[in-house]
């Protein structure tokens, strides 16, 4: 069993910053991807980052050049440097992590970005 618990939302003005993190405990394997979605009220949840083994990123171009994604292994955790925040980046942001069982997700912190 996997659990993902994260830490770092609140309120913030337009081009601030904040960084979330992510703590993961159970059964963690560093060459499985790590990430963060977000959801926004009325919409899907949507990819912001992921990482995978060897540090290779991806990223929504929306956050392209904003958002910067970390993992430390050793500690299994990651995170995610915000920058330049927009008040459309308000939204609920999941961690998540992907085993071969499955999709495991945290409990979401929120983001609130005030114009």
């Amino acid at each position: 069993q996997v659990q993902l618990v994260e830490s770092g939302g609140g309120l913030v003005q337009a081009g601030g910053s904040l960084r979330l993190s992510c703590t993961a405990s159970g059964r963690i394997f560093s060459t499985n991807p790590m990430g963060w979605y977000r959801q926004a009220p009325g919409k899907q949840r949507e990819l912001v980052a992921l990482i995978r083994s060897g540090d290779i990123t991806n990223y929504d171009d929306s956050v392209k050049g904003r958002f910067t994604i970390s993992r430390d292994y050793a500690k299994n955790t990651v995170s995610l440097q915000m920058n330049s925040l927009k008040p459309e980046d308000s939204a609920v942001y999941y961690c998540y992590y992907a085993a071969r069982t499955g999709n495991y997700w945290g409990q979401g912190t929120q983001v609130t970005v005030s114009s």
